[in-house]
């Protein structure tokens, strides 16, 4: 697969795609992603895992930031709860596969004063509501938000000018953040990044993903969870917001060549399938049970999840 196929596939928008195209030609070319430190790390988090290790293959250095300021800011918890888990997180990055990563804490260089200087000086040409709007997807308790989260934002574009990248890769959540960025940026002398957004995926009961409701699939989950987890899953005949379509396109077939369903032969026997497309298809067409998609997506995740299981032991 050619470089731009791997950095655009199973993205929801490129901002924008000439400038994607001029940053491919570049020697030397960065792209992060960050994260706040979470407990958990699951299937939402690896859509954007899975988009950095496309980036690197195509030729990028890549730039995760743990982001334990921004948690702490976001009221995910205290700094050293944050802190605490921002080690373990990375472990688990490395167990699913982005082990040739630069791993930055984000308050390592966050509290640097020209850091603070900067983010001070695009603090004035930023108003309150446009930075409220701008945290409307990704803020906690944004019904009543704190001055704390008015920085979130201002933050993020200063992490893309100190991280030194070209482009930033996120969830389609972040993108008025990214635009934020992109908008202002060039005041301070820097050029705008390329975004790459990715898609927000269901949960597995096809409402919103999110960890109160335990609709997810850990990656440290044992097979018998994962088992367990998936036959519970919602999977209508439909194709649009099926959670398990949607797990075999953006983490099954981006690791693996070929996936096979396997069947007695009382009910049609194995199929075999080299991309999503065929599968999709095979499905709107009656001719994969819903419960037999289930069984594949077990064993396919069990066997991806496997190394990070061992690797965080």
């Amino acid at each position: 697969m050619d470089a731009y196929s791997l950095v655009t596939r199973n993205t929801v928008e490129i901002i924008t795609d000439d400038e994607l195209q001029a940053l491919l030609k570049a020697d030397t070319k960065r792209v992060y992603a960050g994260y706040e430190p979470s407990g958990e790390i699951h299937l939402g988090h690896l859509v954007t895992i899975n988009k950095l290790m496309d980036l690197s293959e195509a030729g990028f250095e890549v730039v995760v930031l743990l982001a334990d300021l921004h948690a702490f800011l976001n009221r995910k918890g205290t700094m050293e709860e944050v802190r605490q888990l921002a080690d373990y997180n990375r472990r688990c990055f490395e167990g699913l596969g982005l082990t040739d990563a630069e791993y930055v804490l984000g308050s390592t260089l966050q509290l640097d004063p020209d850091y603070q200087l900067m983010m001070l000086r695009l603090s004035q040409q930023i108003t309150l509501n446009r930075a409220r709007r701008s945290m409307d997807e990704v803020g906690r308790q944004m019904e009543a938000p704190t001055v704390s989260q008015m920085i979130y934002p201002i933050m993020q574009m200063v992490d893309i000018v100190k991280l030194g990248v070209q482009a930033a890769v996120g969830g389609i959540d972040q993108r008025k953040i990214h635009m934020l960025a992109r908008e202002h940026l060039a005041n301070v002398g820097y050029q705008s990044p390329v975004c790459i957004h990715t898609p927000i995926l269901n949960g597995l009961d096809g409402k919103k993903m999110s960890s109160s409701s335990g609709n997810y699939i850990s990656v440290t989950d044992s097979p018998e969870d994962i088992e367990r987890k998936c036959k519970k899953a919602f999977c209508p005949p439909e194709i649009e917001e099926n959670p398990v379509l949607q797990i075999l396109r953006y983490h099954v077939f981006p690791r693996c060549s070929e996936v096979v369903v396997r069947r007695p032969e009382k009910f049609g026997g194995d199929r075999e399938f080299d991309n999503y497309s065929q599968l999709e298809e095979a499905y709107q067409k009656g001719e994969i049970h819903p419960l037999d998609l289930k069984k594949t997506v077990s064993a396919c995740l069990s066997g991806i999840l496997s190394d990070v299981r061992d690797y965080v032991k």
